[in-house]
């Protein structure tokens, strides 16, 4: 997957233009995810037409009847960010669990943040060892080529989402960070599966 930020107080905000343009380079290649915060229908409408996305990540405060509109009105799957400080965060799986298609937990953004992600922050990962939940989930908040393989043994995610991690500075990916990135979380794969054996 390959996420796009459809939020302007983003480092990672791209225009719809320049979403277009991208949206044409890996078509075929992966899944489309358009990241949103909050976003209206005529915004979704707009980001939607430009990148023809596969998925939306919803990543601020919608509601459950939120997701069902947005469901229902531009028939694509959405992924919600849930925000993870504690375990009583976790109770929110169980309002999306019936509209979601997949989740992503986050860490928490400190209450002063101009965004809800992309902080770099990773929170306790160890929250999400006893995990059972049905859904797919991903994983992000702080991942690095460093972190990702501690990250993934400990909660077994089936997927990570990275972004400041690999970064030269906020928006500016680095090549070589990011083949690190893969290469770490493959390696991690590769190790649980030997185990299982």
């Amino acid at each position: 997957m390959v996420g796009f930020v459809f939020f302007a107080p983003s480092p990672r905000h791209v225009d719809l233009a320049t979403a277009q343009r991208l949206s044409q380079l890996v078509q075929g290649h992966v899944r489309k995810v358009a990241l949103t915060v909050d976003a209206d229908d005529a915004e979704l409408a707009s980001i939607i037409d430009a990148l023809k996305p596969d998925i939306l990540q919803l990543h601020g405060h919608e509601t459950p009847a939120r997701l069902r509109a947005i469901k229902a009105r531009f028939g694509l799957p959405v992924m919600k960010a849930i925000a993870v400080e504690s375990l009583q965060d976790l109770d929110a799986i169980k309002i999306y669990m019936d509209v979601a298609d997949r989740l992503l937990f986050d860490a928490r953004a400190p209450r002063d943040a101009t965004r809800p992600g992309g902080l770099g922050r990773p929170f306790d990962w160890r929250l999400l060892e006893q995990l059972d939940v049905e859904l797919p989930f991903m994983l992000s908040g702080g991942l690095d080529p460093s972190n990702v393989a501690g990250a993934l043994r400990i909660t077994n995610a089936p997927g990570v989402d990275v972004s400041s991690g690999v970064e030269r500075a906020p928006g500016d990916k680095d090549p070589q960070r990011i083949h690190a990135f893969i290469r770490a979380a493959r390696a991690s794969q590769t190790q649980a599966v030997a185990m299982s054996r």
